[in-house]
């Protein structure tokens, strides 16, 4: 009973993180990390690059060391001291011992310090791979937040967003532009226009009337009487017509 509550309490507390973490913001953090690690390891390099350069200095100094205590047992061999070539000689194998230690540790620092370098190459080959696979997921990310976006616009536009309210524009527009169309035909045909235009050209006919009369009174009788004439035979012409539209009209009516 225990462990299941504590696999629940895990689950829980799981799922919490989980919701919390942002791919992105982690991603950007493990290259700041990958990049900050560089420093370090030049670190770790050099100190063992700077072990293996004291220990090289230790075995040249027992090496010159061990020549000159060798120059001085041959001296005292020469000069009949047997008893100074003896401690050279002690000191000359203790000198070889520290010569074959530090040879020993210097084998295990440069051997140290190649290995040291391959893991740097060997990480730096990582590192890249890995920025690089985090920068392109990245990259792809936006991308897909640029399309996301994109499609929420065009989603918008299909489920009343733009394109509705321009739909719903347009044909608002159209119905008031037929409505308008509509009452202008209405207006004209409430109107009596073929009344009116007979009227126009009953007023017409009067006033050349007054003008042939104007004429005879003046002594032009000849063109006055064509002008009567023609005047005599377009108003019954006009009055024909006029009742023939009339009938017309009442046809229609």
């Amino acid at each position: 009973m225990f462990k299941r509550f504590i696999r629940a309490i895990k689950s829980l507390f799981g799922g919490f993180v989980s919701s919390m973490e942002d791919p992105k913001l982690i991603l950007e953090q493990n290259i700041r990390e990958l990049n900050d690690q560089i420093p370090q390891m030049n670190e770790n390099i050099t100190t063992v690059k700077a072990n293996a350069m004291m220990l090289r200095k230790e075995v040249e100094k027992y090496e010159k060391s061990i020549s000159e205590i060798t120059s001085k047992i041959k001296s005292a061999i020469e000069a009949d001291r047997d008893d100074l070539a003896e401690g050279y000689a002690l000191q000359l194998e203790k000198a070889k011992e520290n010569l074959q230690h530090s040879k020993q540790q210097l084998k295990y620092a440069e051997q140290a310090y190649e290995k040291a370098l391959k893991v740097k190459q060997a990480f730096m080959r990582e590192k890249d791979r890995k920025i690089k696979e985090a920068r392109e997921a990245l990259r792809a990310s936006e991308r897909a937040e640029w399309q996301a976006k994109v499609a929420d616009a065009l989603e918008s536009f299909e489920m009343g967003g733009l394109d509705q309210t321009h739909s719903e524009m347009v044909n608002r527009l159209n119905e008031e532009t037929a409505r308008n169309e509509a009452r202008m035909e209405i207006a004209l045909e409430s109107v009596d226009t073929e009344t009116m235009e007979i009227e126009a050209n009953a007023e017409k006919l009067r006033a050349r009337e007054l003008v042939n009369q104007f004429k005879l009174e003046m002594g032009k009788d000849s063109k006055a009487k064509e002008d009567k004439t023609i005047d005599i035979e377009e108003p019954a012409k006009t009055e024909k017509e006029s009742q023939k539209t009339v009938g017309k009209e009442k046809t229609k009516s």
